[in-house]
């Protein structure tokens, strides 16, 4: 079958998140995955999973709310409630549950977020979702309706010692920008684990006031929850501020269950669209974490299991790297959260494209740096000079296949 509508022609097409998903969902037994996004499998936590699971069989009324009916358009009811109440009380904000929206995964929240705010529109030129920090997250790069709908700035940046490097905003860049929607970032940012200070949270706030357009803070991976943050402990939320999280990075990726807390307007609109688009977005995940949200056991688990978790993890993967490219030219970026390492290899002769493309054929895959930066037009070298691997996977296929990536660069290098 031939499909011909601009729809059909925009989202059926090669795209690196469908690379990314394909990559996962269709590799060998025994390749090594440090590409994609899953999180780590730690006992700790399925263990709290599973007595959830019990529990839900054990009780009609939680079993009926888990699977056996339709939520509300805009997520569970009881959910929403609980996690306007939690967030209120743990960081003074004014929420109630019109403040909150379920989506299904938190790559369908951006769907609709980019798309009611940006593209076309009936009053004036075509508006746009500013990314200030390039590189930024591949998922954002192909949601939008219509071509050109993102536009991003690139980092600064800046040498640090023991071989990293830390990208810094440019404020200076983002003033001038035509035809902006809203400013959109990740934090820590996918796929550098790169963290923005809260008050370069509230400096981009003031920018987006100024505009007249909202800030969406992507915080998948970060505060309020799964707190995968190594440093910077606050975090920012008004009536301005579109605050994305998701249940994935706690460890349950397969309920897709994305969390929007926004103004009241912005909750209607995703609302309206999940009727329209799904009914309503699933409820297994948010039955799962009610509770664990409610009594103050998530904030335990993040704390005190799932933070420590991948910041020995991330510290464990730099010495290998280290040890791996000895006498490289390697750059590290400084890890301050998340579950990946972003690593820049000035000059690489190949490219990141068949950096990649080699370590596949190798059994290991990561991902190629080129898809990170959406909405950058400029011809910037330093893009196909990078790799983004995911260290959350068993240590042992880590470790191999940091290993590959050693020798491969070497290779690539002539060293």
């Amino acid at each position: 079958m031939t499909f011909t509508t601009r729809f059909a022609r925009r989202f059926v097409r090669a795209t690196g998140a469908l690379e990314l998903m394909q990559d996962l969902a269709g590799a060998a037994p025994g390749t090594h995955m440090l590409g994609g996004g899953n999180p780590a499998r730690i006992p700790a936590v399925e263990a709290v999973y599973a007595r959830r699971l019990a529990e839900i069989a054990a009780d009609p009324e939680q079993f009926r709310r888990f699977a056996a009916s339709y939520a509300a358009p805009g997520g569970d009811a009881g959910f929403r409630a609980t996690v306007a109440a939690a967030l209120a009380a743990r960081h003074g904000w004014p929420l109630t549950a019109r403040n909150v929206a379920l989506t299904g995964g938190s790559q369908s929240a951006f769907f609709t977020l980019f798309n009611l705010l940006a593209g076309e529109a009936d009053d004036g030129p075509a508006r746009r979702i500013l990314l200030p920090l390039a590189p930024e997250y591949i998922g954002y790069t192909d949601v939008g309706l219509s071509e050109g709908m993102l536009v991003s700035r690139r980092a600064a940046i800046e040498e640090l010692p023991d071989g990293f490097f830390k990208y810094r905003l440019r404020f200076d860049e983002l003033e001038s920008v035509p035809d902006v929607a809203a400013i959109c970032v990740s934090r820590p940012t996918n796929p550098s684990g790169n963290v923005l200070s809260l008050e370069e949270l509230v400096r981009l706030d003031s920018l987006a006031r100024r505009r007249g357009v909202p800030l969406i803070v992507d915080a998948a991976y970060g505060l309020p929850f799964p707190g995968i943050q190594f440093t910077e402990e606050g975090t920012l939320w008004n009536d301005n501020v579109v605050l994305c999280m998701s249940l994935s990075k706690l460890g349950l990726p397969a309920t897709r269950t994305g969390i929007v807390i926004a103004a009241e307007p912005v909750i209607e609109a995703i609302t309206a669209f999940n009727a329209t688009a799904a009914l309503a977005p699933g409820s297994t995940g948010a039955v799962i974490i009610e509770p664990l949200l409610a009594n103050g056991e998530l904030d335990t688990l993040c704390r005190e299991v799932i933070r420590p978790y991948y910041a020995a993890r991330s510290r464990q993967a730099v010495d290998w790297l280290r040890e791996a490219c000895a006498g490289l030219p390697l750059r590290i970026h400084r890890p301050e959260g998340a579950f990946f390492l972003w690593l820049w290899f000035p000059g690489l002769p190949i490219g990141s494209r068949e950096l990649y493309r080699r370590l596949k054929a190798r059994g290991v895959l990561v991902l190629s740096g080129h898809h990170f930066f959406p909405g950058l037009d400029d011809d910037w070298s330093h893009r196909d000079e990078c790799l983004r691997i995911n260290y959350s996977q068993a240590p042992a296929s880590v470790a191999a296949g940091i290993g590959a990536i050693g020798e491969e660069a070497r290779r690539a290098y002539g060293a």
